[in-house]
């Protein structure tokens, strides 16, 4: 993929990208304190920490509920204060390891879930079930889970849709808001953005650019396409002040490596961090690595407008496209 940016598209975004990093360095705590950095999740005014757990197929990993209750309290216990799950995550396993945590530490962390049919009686009858797997009677966020393409835009905004479905549980408390999550499609996410009555969403946000428009029936594979959820989605995203969550930093370990053309993990949550979102969703399958991660998101220190422009660019020309297509039909189970 060709990376050419002019020099007035270069100024825009090292001015964009120097606001957002402006204002993160005036919010960061000091290193000394050692604390967990949160941030305001956009117009929900809920404070989180800038490291989320994903509950998907990376919590799987651990093998058993035990382990899988463990890492949720060790992360619990470093500051990390977001837990990310879905019905989708073996049709509702996760929710119910999510659950033995909820039991007990409710009011400790904000819990979001997913739902995926687009029709809205089947989520609701599911989205009761997770109320019981989840022990709790308010969820903090739901999203509608991988928003495709426009047809499926259609059916989740359709008056029997999914979304009509989540306002409803929304005006009665059973949520306190609604999201959309996609992992390549930004411009059709865009349109939703724009005109769904949402308060959260979840993209894919890393430095390998991901996210493709969408053609008449699918994806155009274009080697040369500049498209990405950070160029397209995110600025709607931040015009209506959405709580801004960002998912595949590291490319479900496809940007992961040595060598010029992939990275380590600190440099790409560094970066998914230095953009304006309030949290980086990360899978972290192993006790060890979600002490990692907790001790990068309290030393963080946001890249400069240029140091992510490098980044991305070497990053993106030898990733983007193959991710792209791996997340076409993409749903972390």
């Amino acid at each position: 993929m060709t990376n050419r940016f002019s020099r007035r598209e270069f100024l825009e975004k090292s001015a964009l990208l120097g606001a957002a990093t402006a204002a993160l360095i005036h919010s960061r705590p000091t290193v000394a304190s050692q604390a967990m950095p949160t941030r305001i999740l956009g117009k929900t005014g809920a404070r989180v920490s800038v490291i989320a757990f994903g509950c998907g197929s990376r919590l799987s990993m651990y093998g058993n509920e035990e382990k899988a209750v463990a890492a949720l309290n060790l992360a619990l216990d470093l500051g990390i204060s977001y837990l990310d799950t879905a019905y989708g995550y073996g049709n509702g396993r996760s929710e119910t390891w999510v659950g033995h945590v909820s039991k007990i530490r409710r009011k400790e962390f904000f819990l979001a879930t997913k739902i995926e049919p687009r029709d809205g009686d089947t989520a609701r009858r599911i989205l009761e079930g997770s109320l019981k797997r989840l022990q709790t009677d308010q969820i903090d966020l739901i999203h509608v889970h991988a928003l495709q393409d426009a047809d499926d835009l259609a059916r989740a905004e359709a008056k029997n849709g999914v979304l009509n479905a989540l306002y409803k549980l929304r005006e009665e408390k059973v949520t306190r808001f609604v999201g959309i999550t996609s992992h390549y499609n930004p411009a059709v996410l865009k349109t939703a953005i724009e005109r769904s009555d949402i308060d959260c969403v979840q993209m894919a946000l890393n430095a390998a650019m991901q996210g493709m428009t969408s053609g008449s029936h699918g994806m155009v594979l274009n080697p040369a396409m500049q498209g990405s959820f950070q160029q397209i989605a995110l600025p709607a995203a931040r015009k209506k002040n959405l709580g801004i969550l960002a998912m595949k930093v590291m490319g479900q370990e496809e940007l992961l490596g040595p060598g010029p053309d992939k990275s380590d993990a600190a440099h790409l949550l560094q970066y998914t961090l230095s953009l304006p979102v309030a949290a980086a969703v990360v899978g972290m399958p192993q006790l060890e690595i979600v002490r990692r991660n907790a001790a990068w998101s309290r030393t963080f220190e946001p890249m400069s407008p240029e140091e992510m422009l490098n980044f991305s660019g070497r990053v993106a020309r030898a990733n983007k496209m193959a991710l792209d297509c791996k997340f076409a039909q993409h749903l972390d189970a």
